[in-house]
């Protein structure tokens, strides 16, 4: 029995496609790696094979509006809904095309949904569809400005959800009766269950006209909204088991920290099982998974006192005990989990640094390899949607070379069909990644993920420095990285230690030395990066975002030989100035915030040298290459003053520095056309450095 395979040309599909078509038997599928497909792999620069000496995209081409969005399979796993942008020449024109998964080569149907930003798509039931409608509008006000008061006025974005009739294409705005609650909420588009027993309905968070955030029973007929339950004026969102809400995350007063609480069957009195820094939610210590098994418990990610990583296990709601593992890793966190229409925990993921799951049927991981073979080992594979059957699934892959593409795969019938792409751009013009293996200065060994422009010829390098600081880059799809290298430069994005995701043993080698071994892990990537492609060491540069604003700021300071400029995005200066704004700012009655980064960062009262000397503000008379920074006005995160204020270090110590504000955003929140302006000042200021 032969494979079918309905997929696009392309340069990292065409041999996968090939070798499937070639008659393959179902063990053959199941153990198989389909071929090279195409990757490009990444030795000395001098013999990286050429991709035909293509014309790398122009920096407006990545910034085209998405053209598929979203696809998502039915309740019955019977049809699939693909939410794609078909309008030409920079206009949009939504569509939602339909397909029947037992004939995905044949007709599809259209149903049209109009002039709008939708964010996603997910089946209410077999009927209807629901899509998050962005929606810019236009507020302000008046503005002290110096000594005096100025009207401005600017664009935020306001979220609605609509459900939509695919028989009929009506339309149907939930809270649509409620013209003062429509008019009032910026955000009407939060669904916290879409209620797999009750499909006639969703369960919706929305804030009350008292300032209170409740949760509200909406039928997706009508839109009519029925009280459940409310919270308080900082609650976020809930979480449920079989449409009962069981957990609820609140928001504290002046929003430093998260706290999650339980409760048992939907009764009873919240409890706070959990709490986190809001500025490490990327990375989070605690993540609800769903249902369990067992009556009274549900399934979290955690990682408790004692524990190097997270790993997926059972909480008992009444009595917050943790069992013991059902998936873990050695080194490496649960960063996601894979469930199935039902809300069944089927899988783990982690990122090793592609994405990998634990499946509890392990048969499904001789299906994933061969859907990684499929994509020549080049993609991460995500399982999106998966049927109560496991037997369709809706796949989504990404990576360096594809910002996002669609497909459904159909074990039984062992066809793949492809169902669109987000963007329009060639993966034959777009550039490889591959991680390397670095051996730092003192003896370890840490991941860098190496862009090479297309061609791989020799150049200058960008160290493009990750946030958080404990969060972590994938092998995936980044636009930063494809832009820098889409110029001929060469991309290097280390895993220092202290970034996260490698379990906490990993991250706490960073703790307390922002200033030194963190920064030489960089220094230490880029000359292994330099050394083993022949790259041009006297073209080097560095940016970053957030934490990684401050280690390219950190990083002029250590080796102004080294960086021919820099650019900070929402990145720290004064790391005694943060701490003392983090002490003020922790309203928890232990200091818990403020701790959390005493522990990372140091502690004023006996590392006060350390923490000066790691501040690249008092030190910014030492900085010799040109820097850019960038910051949005409302950050809550990092507070714009650390940019104002680096900005003035430099320009009083006679240093070439060059500030941006970013208004109506918050912590490099802003919209694409913000974004696409900003990449070109980066790419000019590079250009310049590197003539």
């Amino acid at each position: 029995m032969t494979i079918r395979i309905n997929a696009p040309s392309g340069p990292f599909r065409d041999a996968g496609i090939e070798s499937l078509r070639a008659g393959l038997t179902r063990r053959g599928l199941l153990g198989c790696g389909a071929g090279a497909a195409g990757a490009v792999l990444l030795g000395a620069a001098g013999d990286a094979r050429s991709q035909d000496a293509v014309q790398p995209h122009a920096l407006a081409e990545f910034f085209q509006g998405n053209q598929v969005a979203a696809a998502a399979l039915s309740p019955s796993g019977e049809r699939v809904a693909v939410l794609l942008n078909i309008g030409e020449g920079g206009a949009r024109r939504m569509v939602v095309d339909l397909i029947e998964a037992s004939d995905p080569s044949g007709p599809r149907r259209r149903v049209p949904v109009g002039d709008f930003d939708v964010e996603t798509l997910v089946w209410a039931n077999e009927r209807r569809v629901m899509l998050r409608l962005v929606i810019p509008v236009t507020g302000g006000g008046n503005t002290p400005v110096g000594r005096g008061i100025a009207n401005r006025t600017y664009e935020i974005l306001s979220r609605r959800m609509v459900s939509m009739d695919l028989e009929t294409g009506e339309h149907t705005l939930m809270f649509g009766n409620e013209r003062v609650r429509l008019r009032e909420s910026l955000n009407l588009g939060y669904v916290v269950d879409y209620l797999a027993d009750d499909p006639g309905h969703v369960l919706m968070a929305a804030r009350e006209y008292s300032g209170l955030v409740a949760l509200h029973r909406v039928n997706v007929d009508t839109g009519r909204a029925e009280l459940v339950e409310r919270g308080s004026q900082l609650t976020l969102d809930w979480s449920t088991i079989n449409g009962v809400p069981v957990m609820r995350r609140d928001i504290s007063t002046r929003g430093s920290f998260i706290n999650i609480f339980v409760r048992p069957n939907g009764q009873g009195r919240w409890r706070r099982a959990w709490r986190q820094p809001t500025a490490q939610l990327a990375l989070a210590d605690f993540l609800w998974i769903g249902a369990s098994e067992r009556p009274g418990h549900a399934l979290v990610a955690a990682r408790l006192e004692n524990e190097d990583v997270l790993s997926v296990r059972d909480l008992d709601l009444e009595t917050l005990e943790y069992g013991p593992p059902r998936a873990s890793r050695p080194g490496l966190d649960v960063t996601a989990t894979l469930r199935d229409v039902r809300g069944r925990y089927m899988a783990a993921a982690y990122y090793s640094p592609r994405l990998e799951y634990d499946f509890v049927d392990a048969s499904l991981g001789a299906h994933h390899r061969a859907m990684n073979g499929f994509f020549g080992d080049e993609c991460n594979v995500a399982l999106s949607d998966v049927d109560a059957a496991h037997n369709r699934f809706i796949i989504r892959a990404s990576g360096p070379r594809d910002a996002g593409s669609w497909y459904l795969y159909d074990k039984a019938a062992r066809h793949f069909e492809y169902l669109g792409a987000r963007t329009l751009l060639d993966t034959r013009r777009l550039s490889p990644a591959q991680a390397v293996q670095v051996s730092t200065r003192d003896g370890a060994t840490i991941e860098a993920y190496v862009t090479a422009p297309p061609g791989g010829r020799p150049g200058p390098v960008i160290a493009l420095v990750h946030g958080g600081p404990e969060s972590r880059d994938v092998l995936g799809w980044d636009r930063q990285a494809q832009v820098l290298a889409a110029q001929g430069w060469w991309v290097v994005q280390p895993q220092f230690r202290g970034s996260g995701g490698f379990g906490l043993a990993f991250a706490s080698q960073g703790w307390k030395r922002w200033g030194d071994r963190m920064q030489e892990d960089v220094e230490d990537s880029l000359a292994h990066v330099i050394r083993e492609r022949g790259l041009d060491e006297s073209r080097v540069a560095i940016m970053g975002t957030s934490y990684g604003g401050y280690a390219a700021l950190m990083g002029a300071v250590r080796r102004p030989d080294l960086y021919k400029a820099a650019i900070s995005i929402c990145g720290l200066g004064d790391l005694a100035d943060s701490l003392a704004y983090d002490r003020r700012d922790d309203e928890s009655a232990d200091g818990f915030v403020y701790n959390y980064w005493v522990n990372r960062i140091g502690d004023p009262r006996t590392d006060a040298a350390a923490i000066a000397a790691a501040s690249p503000r008092l030190r910014a008379a030492e900085i010799d290459c040109p820097v850019l920074l960038v910051h949005g006005v409302n950050d809550r995160i990092v507070q714009v003053h650390q940019s104002r204020q680096m900005h003035e270090a430099l320009r009083a110590a006679g240093k070439r520095s060059d500030y941006v504000e970013v208004s109506g955003a918050g912590h490099a929140d802003w919209e694409d056309d913000v974004e696409q302006s900003l990449m070109e000042r980066y790419v000019a200021l590079f250009s310049e450095v590197f003539a």
